[in-house]
């Protein structure tokens, strides 16, 4: 059973399964430059929204090396159904909207249904090693599946060209699988996840 808050503006219903934090255990399994990467990670998520158009999301995940946690790269973020913008939508930067509109409505977001029966989404995320990404995908009830459509690396960045990511909610839990293309190596499976609903 799915919870849908009723403060939600109607483009976050579609993601409000999402909403709130999740934490759990995972797998890191990549080779890359002739060395295998493998070991168990913490995983904590969350997923939250602050009135407007978009959920907020920030994660973190520590390397478990027996008793002893080492801090992976965290990411932050924005997801929100894909959507032209309209003048009653702020931005760019610190601009105000430049018409007045009345809410979005479900009818609204209907609209956008793909005909896979989903909706188009689109996640912005940046992460601690200097990477960002901006992934374009579908949401389809509890699965989500997103690729990278743009990367920008800083010149600090090691190389990472691609990637691909899927969610999905199974027996109350969040699953997750991200695959990328990093240190020269071709598009494959780096690193899977299950999450439980934590506390806040």
């Amino acid at each position: 059973m799915i919870d849908i808050p009723t403060e939600l503006p109607a483009d976050l219903v579609p993601l409000s399964w999402l909403i709130g934090a999740w934490q759990g255990t995972g797998v890191i399994d990549y080779e890359a430059s002739g060395h295998r990467f493998e070991g168990e990670f913490e995983h904590r998520v969350t997923f939250a929204h602050d009135g407007g158009d978009a959920l907020t999301y920030t994660a973190h995940a520590w390397l478990l090396q027996g008793e002893t946690r080492v801090p992976l790269v965290a990411e932050t973020g924005f997801w929100r159904l894909s959507r032209p913008a309209t003048d009653g939508d702020a931005g760019p930067g610190l601009l105000p909207p430049t018409a007045l509109t009345e809410p979005r409505t479900a009818d609204d977001v209907e609209v956008l249904r793909t005909p896979e029966g989903g909706f188009p989404i689109e996640v912005v995320l940046a992460h601690a090693d200097g990477i960002s990404e901006l992934y374009l995908g579908q949401i389809r009830g509890p699965r989500i599946d997103i690729a990278t459509d743009a990367v920008v690396r800083g010149a600090g960045a090691k190389h990472y060209a691609a990637a691909t990511r899927m969610y999905g909610l199974v027996d109350g839990h969040l699953l997750w699988a991200w695959d990328v293309a990093a240190l020269g190596t071709e598009l494959s499976s780096h690193a899977s996840a299950r999450l439980a609903k934590a506390d806040a």
